[in-house]
């Protein structure tokens, strides 16, 4: 068995004082370098949105953040922007240990639709190459933590779920954005009942 450590989207923007900032989400910092020394294979997961993308309010006239159009045929909730390519915003957490980090693979990248899952964008019809790594490695099993859990981290792990990974999530090292009371514990049980193992503490993972 090979497991993988997949931290997601842990960037400026979604952290206190960014522009699309999760409350707390600077606390999955210290519990991402922490269980990092488990794991041999480390990646991540940056979002790279170009500035004209068709998730940013901004980009809609007469939209505000918070409302949802339709875009490439799906609904897509409308953002402030965010992780625009280059900018400070889009730069991982000066805090993150990104010393053993083996690849990072963006998403987002294409103005015309989203990508919240690190594997592919929100219509699957392009993948960001991170399953298929993964099964370059011998990866059976993933972790999975970051920003935000009812989003990013969420589809994630049902895309993990979905390409035959064993997928935990650790919910520790998990923040959500809450555009909707609730939205983060119905993520949780969304994940749970498709198969991810909810793993709400790191310590386990902490291995001397």
């Amino acid at each position: 068995m090979t497991e993988a450590l997949i931290l997601v989207d842990i960037q400026n923007d979604f952290i206190p004082g960014g522009s699309l900032a999760v409350a707390h989400g600077d606390e999955v910092v210290p519990v991402a370098n922490r269980v990092q020394k488990s794991f041999e294979l480390i990646v991540a997961t940056q979002d790279w949105h170009p500035q004209d993308h068709g998730s940013f309010a901004s980009n809609h006239p007469g939209r505000k953040p918070g409302e949802v159009i339709e875009l490439a045929g799906m609904p897509q909730v409308l953002w402030p922007d965010h992780c625009v390519q280059h900018s400070r915003g889009a730069e991982f957490h000066s805090g993150l240990d990104l010393s053993r980090v083996a690849g990072v693979f963006r998403k987002g990248v294409d103005p015309d639709i989203d990508s919240y899952s690190g594997f592919y964008d929100n219509g699957h019809r392009r993948s960001t190459g991170l399953g298929e790594y993964l099964r370059e490695q011998g990866v059976t099993h993933v972790y999975i933590l970051g920003l935000a859990t009812d989003y990013c981290v969420k589809f994630s792990a049902l895309d993990a779920v979905k390409l035959g990974f064993t997928t935990h999530v650790i919910i520790e090292g998990c923040r959500g954005v809450e555009l909707h009371p609730g939205d983060t514990e119905r993520a949780i049980e969304e994940m749970r009942a498709e198969g991810v193992l909810i793993q709400r503490s790191a310590d386990a993972l902490v291995r001397t």
